[in-house]
């Protein structure tokens, strides 16, 4: 029996797949946006420098919209939030999924507190070090506000019993007012855009709830597709919006960090079309090694999340000089390369998480108890971040 048809046995009949299957998407996405848009290019130092092709190649930015797809993953979680808590008693099920999410957290960063010291001896320079430490932080705020927004899921799930999928409109409405204070408004603070940062991604998460709910039809979804779609372009052609949902360097305004506008209007095209295409989605993941491989991505979905980056460094470290990697991305040669390169850093992220997938999963026996020593190094590594960033 092949691995794919005992996954395929194993699945119980009722399971979701095409949620899996957005899920997988959203994580692949992050994987390949990252790879693709940037680039570790060493200074005078020889410290590795974050670089964006997007500079160099700005008719490029609207990929961004296709690569950037974490809006699936707060759908998606909204919906299995909705449908996990149902009656049960919320302290126990919020610490399932806090624990859930922090334990991959911890492992990255106490790893990276012990590595850190080791590679500062072998003469890996400073620079470098921040370096991995923006990159590593950098998708950590995620899982941060991804756990603001499921302990929110009681408050949430209340809104959407009484107002269905419109209960999203009043994230969007406060999401565009900051914006058009940030944008409109001479001298606003800077503080002003966080504002944004709970509502611009609670935004699909909710739309997941209104989904898990029966509040989110097929053709609200097709309409909900077109008016995000609709919107995107028009804040790009007309309002001033960068046309990339990540940042480039150099740029005046930023869509990502903090979420703007663009992006809301990006997840509601996402979503849409996601409700949409949920059975035919759901179809072709019926096929066994299609499943399979979905499957197994989801078991290490948080791990891929948190290594990702670092594979991208380990990558450029033990190269040397080679075109795609370590060159300034400047034109459509650099990603050429670039695109070579992918299948590399996969097999370079495959065995890591191969190697840390453990950390995922419920600590037993010896994890456990390595467990506070391992919160005191992600602890210390912390501060280290505050101290560099």
């Amino acid at each position: 029996m092949t691995l794919a048809t005992r996954i395929e046995a194993a699945t119980p009949a009722n399971r979701d797949r095409a949620l899996d299957g957005l899920r997988a998407l959203a994580v692949i996405g992050v994987v390949v946006g990252h790879f693709l848009v940037m680039a570790l290019v060493p200074d005078a130092n020889g410290a590795l420098r974050v670089r964006s092709p997007l500079t160099a190649l700005p008719d490029f930015a609207p990929l961004s919209w296709v690569l950037q797809m974490l809006a699936l993953f707060f759908l998606v979680g909204g919906y299995s939030a909705a449908r996990s808590l149902g009656d049960r008693e919320y302290g126990p099920w919020i610490r399932r999924r806090s624990i859930r999410l922090t334990r991959p957290v911890i492992a990255v960063t106490a790893v990276l507190a012990c590595a850190f010291p080791l590679l500062a001896l072998a003469g890996v320079p400073a620079g470098t070090l921040r370096t991995t430490t923006a990159l590593v932080i950098q998708p950590l705020w995620f899982i941060a506000v991804y756990g603001v927004v499921t302990a929110l899921t009681p408050v949430l799930v209340g809104m959407v019993r009484r107002l269905g999928a419109w209960a999203a409109l009043p994230l969007v409405v406060t999401v565009a007012a900051v914006d058009a204070l940030r944008y409109g408004v001479e001298n606003v603070p800077g503080w002003v855009g966080l504002i944004n940062v709970l509502p611009g991604w609670a935004f699909a998460y909710v739309l997941g709830v209104a989904w898990a709910q029966g509040r989110l039809s097929r053709r609200a979804a097709l309409v909900l597709a077109g008016i995000g779609a609709a919107l995107l372009v028009s804040l790009v052609l007309w309002f001033g919006y960068p046309a990339s949902v990540v940042g480039v360097p150099g740029a005046g305004r930023v869509n990502s960090h903090p979420p703007s506008l663009l992006v809301v209007a990006l997840a509601m095209a996402q979503c849409g079309l996601a409700v949409v295409l949920r059975d035919r989605l759901a179809s072709f993941l019926r096929e066994p090694r299609r499943w399979a491989a979905v499957a197994m991505l989801n078991l290490v979905a948080l791990t891929v999340f948190c290594w990702h980056q670092i594979a991208l460094v380990l990558l450029t470290l033990v190269t040397f000089d080679l075109p795609g990697l370590h060159q300034l991305p400047d034109g459509l040669g650099w990603a050429g390369w670039r695109l070579l390169w992918l299948p590399v850093h996969c097999l370079v992220l495959a065995a890591l998480v191969w190697a840390t997938r453990r950390f995922e999963a419920p600590w037993t026996g010896a994890l456990r108890r390595v467990g506070p020593v391992a919160v005191l190094a992600a602890a210390g590594f912390g501060a280290y971040a505050v101290s560099v960033l």
